[in-house]
C-alpha cells in the first residue's frame, strides 16, 4: 500500500534523472555480443583509469572495515597541490560532484528559494533544487548555446539562492565568458555554482575567481579526464569561509578509503591525465571534420551534433542497431528535438561512429 501523504510537497514534480544507456541492455536490444558494443553516450574516459589509481585502490581493499577521514583531508590535501589553492578552499565529496550540490543546496535553500539554471545543460541542478525545496527558474541559452547573461541577470531576485552555470556546458561543450561570469556574480547576493566537471579537457578555468569573489564556488570531478566514474568522486573550490559551513551540513566519511587512495594516485599520474587529454583533442577534431552535420566546437570529451532535418531519436536508433551508443539530447530542458552527445572514444571507435553516419546518409538516398 502506498503513502503518497508521506512525500512531502514538490517531489511529485521532479522528473526522474535520465541516465546513458548501458552495454548489456543495448546488446540484448540488438542482438549483439556485449563486447562488440561501443558506448559513447556517457562521457567515461576510453582510457580508462590511471594503473596508479587501480593499484592503490586494490592496497587499500583490506582497510574497508575502518572507516575513513571524516573530510577526506589527505584527498584534500593532494587537490591543494594539483589546483594550487590551500585546502581551505577544498572540499572532496562524494557521490561524485552530485553529493558536493546536494550539500550546498541543503546548506543554503529554503522552500521558495530561487535558483536559476541557464539551459540547456545538466539536469541533476533542477532534480536538486527540486528536492530541497527550491524554484527553478529557467534561463535559456542562445542558438549557439551561450550563457544569455543579461537575461540571468535580469532573474535574479532578492529570493535568488543559487545559479547553477556548467562550463564546458554539458550538452553543447562550450565555455562561458569570463566577463560574463563576473557580470552574474556582481549582480546576486546569492551564490553562483560553476560547474568545471570537463575542464581538464579545455584551455581556460575560471578557478582563479574565488580569490576575488566570496559567491562563487567551482564543482569539478574526478569521473571524466580522470577516469573514475565508478568511484564517484567529486570536489569543490569555494571561499574559505563557505567550507567551515559546507563542512556542518556534508555527510560525514562521504568518500570512501579505497576512492581517496585511488584520487590521490590519480592526481599523481600526470602521464595518463596527458594521454586522456591528448585523445580527446585528437578525437573532437576527428568528428567535427568527418561526420557530415553540424558539429558544435567543443572544450569537453564529447561533441554536441545537430542532426537536423532529422530527429535525434532516429539517428540514435540507427546508431543502436549498428552497437553505438549515443545520447539522444531530447531529455535535456530546451534542447530541441535534433540534437546528439557523442562522446569522443578511441580511434577506431571514433571511425565507427563517422561511418555509422554515413551510413545513415546514404541510406536516405537510395
Amino acid at each position: 500500500m502506498s503513502r503518497p501523504e508521506l512525500i512531502k510537497e514538490g517531489i511529485e514534480s521532479i522528473s526522474e534523472y535520465v541516465p546513458g544507456r548501458s552495454i548489456d541492455d543495448i546488446a540484448e536490444l540488438v542482438g549483439l555480443h556485449p563486447d562488440r558494443i561501443i558506448k559513447l553516450g556517457s562521457n567515461e574516459n576510453p582510457l580508462g583509469p590511471s594503473e596508479k589509481a587501480v593499484s592503490a585502490m586494490v592496497r587499500h581493499a583490506s582497510d574497508i572495515s575502518i572507516y575513513p577521514s571524516a573530510d577526506a583531508g589527505e584527498l584534500v590535501k593532494a587537490l591543494s597541490e594539483y589546483t594550487g589553492l590551500p585546502g581551505s578552499n577544498i572540499v572532496a565529496s562524494g557521490p561524485g560532484m552530485d553529493g558536493l550540490i546536494d550539500s550546498l543546496l541543503r546548506l543554503v535553500i529554503n522552500p521558495g528559494d530561487r535558483v536559476i539554471i541557464s539551459t540547456p545543460t545538466f539536469s541533476y541542478y533542477e532534480i536538486a533544487s527540486r528536492a530541497c525545496g527550491g524554484v527553478p527558474v529557467f534561463v535559456p541559452r542562445d542558438q549557439d548555446f551561450q550563457v544569455d547573461a543579461d537575461a540571468v541577470i535580469d532573474a535574479v531576485t532578492p529570493d535568488t539562492k543559487m545559479i547553477f552555470l556548467c562550463s564546458p556546458n554539458n550538452p553543447s561543450g562550450n565555455l562561458i565568458n569570463e566577463v560574463d561570469v563576473k557580470r552574474i556574480l556582481e549582480s546576486t547576493g546569492g551564490f553562483v555554482f560553476i560547474d568545471e566537471a570537463y575542464v581538464e579537457f579545455a584551455d581556460r578555468n575560471l578557478m582563479h575567481l574565488i580569490r576575488d569573489y566570496d559567491n562563487l564556488i567551482i564543482g569539478r570531478t574526478f569521473s571524466k579526464a580522470f577516469g573514475l566514474a565508478g568511484l564517484r568522486i567529486g570536489y569543490g573550490i569555494m571561499p574559505e569561509w563557505l567550507k567551515s559551513q559546507y563542512m556542518k551540513a556534508a555527510t560525514p566519511f562521504n568518500v570512501s578509503s579505497a576512492a581517496i587512495a585511488a584520487g590521490i594516485a590519480a592526481l599523481s599520474d600526470p602521464e595518463h591525465l596527458r594521454r586522456s587529454i591528448d585523445l580527446v583533442e585528437k578525437g573532437r577534431m576527428f568528428l567535427k571534420e568527418n561526420i557530415d552535420f553540424r558539429v558544435h566546437d567543443s572544450h569537453a570529451n564529447f561533441v554536441l551534433v545537430d542532426v537536423s532535418p532529422y530527429s535525434a531519436s532516429k539517428i540514435c536508433s540507427h546508431l543502436l542497431q549498428k552497437g553505438i551508443i549515443v545520447r539522444d539530447c531530447t531529455s535535456f530542458r530546451d534542447a530541441g528535438e535534433s540534437l546528439v552527445r557523442i562522446t569522443v572514444g578511441k580511434e577506431e571507435q571514433n571511425r565507427k561512429v563517422v561511418e555509422a553516419f554515413a551510413d545513415f546518409l546514404n541510406s536516405r538516398e537510395t
